[in-house]
């Protein structure tokens, strides 16, 4: 038995002789081996025991609870450090059958171990309904106090004894923050009870608690008290931080975001008012960032979005508040006496830091920046207003060439108002067809005959005439309208050659894929309803790309250019040499045409290096060659020496008209 193998000394034997004569049960229990020590006479027979050595025999611990075994600790460690005793109602349970009773808690010490003496003052006799809630008291995880009227505690349930960090803790002392005591003990003084989420002290640390708290009288003395309610929230309140933070913050870079520049900003800019100092709000734009997304996938774009922020990051001096308001677009807030010279300094830093080059995957990427930038001197007066003005200062600093900076001036307005209204008409002239395919001859460079056409957008305004593309496609790929701009070209350059085919023509036309065109996911189901409505066969098409977009190297790049091409439809590199040129994707993709840009033929046949590089590797390729931009013999007949098979220009003709492209196919040939 556990006592015969650690002897007692005799100070303890002559203990639990006295104990022994006791009428009333007592036994020690150890909580670390969770085992009966020594019981008297009467404990046994409360255990229902035949024995000391039956009963200290019992492993406790088989079916005692995880809150029973906490509790058991708890007691352990306050009779350590505080020497106190407590007494509560317990139901034991003997051999499976329940019996309650009231029992006081003591520290007794021996062999260097803290063991725990139990004395049950009587067996209650109550109701079911009351043992039952002296029960879930006992149990419950809720941390449950009655305080005399002064704060000092009358009684803690388990759960509230094991989580203070004295047991003789006053009530006020748990509060973290003052001001939430002061509230609490408002609501108690006007309600006679209170409640509110409050940071407190714990064993734990810091913890927030909902603490419910009513004026009582004490059960056994009649006397004032209060009785005081606690639950541990923290993981409630750290989820909210969380989502609150992730509400106001952007996952990909990790900055505010529009939520955070709506509720915060306005508190800002008072903030700064009270101050007396001047507010520049800046929007920061990157240019033609959608031509990474399209051309290098959005993956590379969100990569490239985390650098750019972190070099605005490294921008930043205190008080200046930085933002992503969406896509490619940043905000920063700041405020300054002379706040104009601070935002310019500012916004030249950015533009010149953002400009650097970088690398990202094996890629060179270099993107500028357009600033503009709104000032509280302009007269915009809140956060809304201050937003409108910057944006407008930079979409003024795109149209003016990009990479560069712009203060708000009232004459953005009208602009703006404008760039409204011709949005506006695009979409009405897409509903009304006013849209139409112009078509620039293809010439056969040996024979002049007429092989086919480039079909190129022209705009039939009902007010203002035939407009060029420079006056709205700007407008359409912003607003999105280029998909159906596209769309429309190519059912009516379908339409027409089904119309020629009829008549005994066998020509092809190239139509300009559009970005955003070649990114749709429908892209393949559009064209292949063209074709079903229009009764054109696919190979009479030529569909354009640049070469921007094959920069992606990715598997979406590659599967639709060869589902395109398994439709039947031809492929060709359009303004090739004016961008990157990595000749050595040219060999990874399914195209049949490339077309040498115009600034290479302007040249020709003085500046001839380059030209001859792109034929040679068109040679290599196998790939057709077209050359845009011919205006002369000269460049014409050396076209023709290098084998290129195929030119278009103003030495045949300029883009024309259906009715004018049909005359010329019927009356005219071609120089050649």
């Amino acid at each position: 038995m556990q006592h015969d193998a650690v002897p007692f000394s005799a100070e303890t034997m002559a203990r639990f002789a006295l104990l022994e004569r006791l009428r009333h049960p007592v036994w020690v229990f150890d909580i670390d081996a969770r085992r009966v020590f020594w019981a008297n006479q009467c404990a046994l027979t409360v255990w229902e025991a035949a024995s000391l050595e039956e009963l200290c025999a019992r492993d406790m611990g088989q079916d005692m609870s995880d809150s029973v075994a906490r509790r058991l600790r708890q007691y352990q460690a306050d009779f350590i450090s505080h020497d106190v005793a407590f007494s509560e109602t317990w139901t034991l349970y003997p051999n499976g059958n329940p019996r309650s009773l009231q029992v006081v808690f003591s520290g007794l010490r021996h062999q260097g171990r803290m063991l725990m003496l139990c004395e049950a003052l009587g067996e209650l006799q109550a109701n079911p309904d009351t043992l039952r809630s002296a029960e879930a008291l006992l149990h419950s995880p809720v941390f449950i106090t009655l305080y005399q009227a002064d704060g000092q505690p009358l009684y803690r349930n388990p759960s509230a004894r094991e989580q203070v960090l004295d047991p003789a803790e006053h009530w006020q002392a748990r509060f973290v923050d003052p001001a939430d005591l002061a509230l609490l003990q408002q609501q108690l003084e006007a309600q006679g009870k209170g409640r509110l989420v409050a940071r407190v002290l714990t064993r734990q640390g810091e913890r927030w608690h909902e603490i419910s708290a009513r004026h009582c009288r004490d059960a056994a003395s009649g006397e004032p008290a209060l009785l005081v309610s606690e639950m541990d929230v923290s993981e409630l309140k750290e989820a909210e931080a969380r989502a609150s933070h992730l509400a106001m913050h952007d996952m990909l870079t990790g900055l505010p975001n529009r939520n955070f520049v709506q509720q915060h900003y306005p508190a800002l800019l008072q903030q700064a008012r009270e101050q007396g100092l001047q507010v520049a709000l800046m929007c920061i734009d990157l240019d033609r960032f959608k031509n990474i997304n399209d051309s290098l996938g959005h993956g590379f774009g969100d990569l490239l979005l985390v650098q750019m922020s972190e070099r605005l990051k490294t921008l930043l001096q205190p008080g200046q508040q930085l933002a992503r308001q969406g896509g490619d677009e940043f905000l920063l807030l700041l405020s300054a006496p002379q706040v104009k010279d601070v935002a310019a300094g500012m916004a030249a830093s950015i533009v010149e830091t953002l400009g650097r080059p970088l690398w990202l995957r094996g890629q060179e990427v270099q993107l500028t920046a357009s600033v503009g930038i709104s000032l509280s001197a302009d007269g915009a007066d809140d956060v809304q207003s201050h937003m409108r003005h910057a944006d407008l200062a930079m979409y003024s600093a795109k149209e003016a060439g990009r990479n560069g900076i712009h203060f708000y001036d009232e004459s953005m307005d009208a602009r703006a108002r404008s760039r409204l209204a011709l949005e506006y008409e695009i979409r009405r002239g897409l509903e009304n067809g006013e849209f139409e395919a112009f078509y620039q001859p293809r010439v056969d460079c040996f024979t002049g005959e007429i092989v086919g056409a480039e079909a190129l957008a022209r705009w039939r305004h009902p007010e203002r005439g035939l407009l060029f593309p420079d006056s709205f496609i700007p407008a359409c790929e912003e607003s999105g309208l280029i998909r159906e701009l596209d769309r429309q070209i190519l059912a009516q350059v379908a339409r027409q050659l089904a119309c020629w085919q009829g008549q005994g023509r066998i020509l092809q036309v190239s139509v300009n894929l559009s970005a955003s065109q070649f990114a749709d996911p429908e892209l393949s189901s559009v064209l292949q309803q063209i074709l079903q409505q229009s009764g054109c066969p696919a190979a009479s098409i030529e569909l354009e790309i640049t070469e921007s977009l094959l920069l992606a190297h990715d598997q979406h790049t590659l599967e639709t250019l060869a589902s395109l091409q398994a439709m039947g439809f031809a492929i060709a590199i359009d303004d090739f040499g004016t961008g990157y040129s990595n000749l050595a994707y040219l060999q990874n993709y399914p195209l049949n045409t490339l077309k040498i840009d115009r600034s290479f033929i302007s040249g020709l046949p003085q500046r001839s290096a380059i030209p001859e590089l792109i034929t040679s590797l068109c040679r290599i390729l196998k790939l057709a060659m077209v050359a845009e931009g011919v205006e002369t013999h000269a460049q014409l007949d050396w076209l023709r020496q290098q084998g290129c098979q195929q030119y278009q220009g103003y030495l045949c003709s300029r883009p024309l008209s259906l009715r004018h492209f049909n005359e010329l196919l019927e009356y005219s040939t071609a120089p050649a």
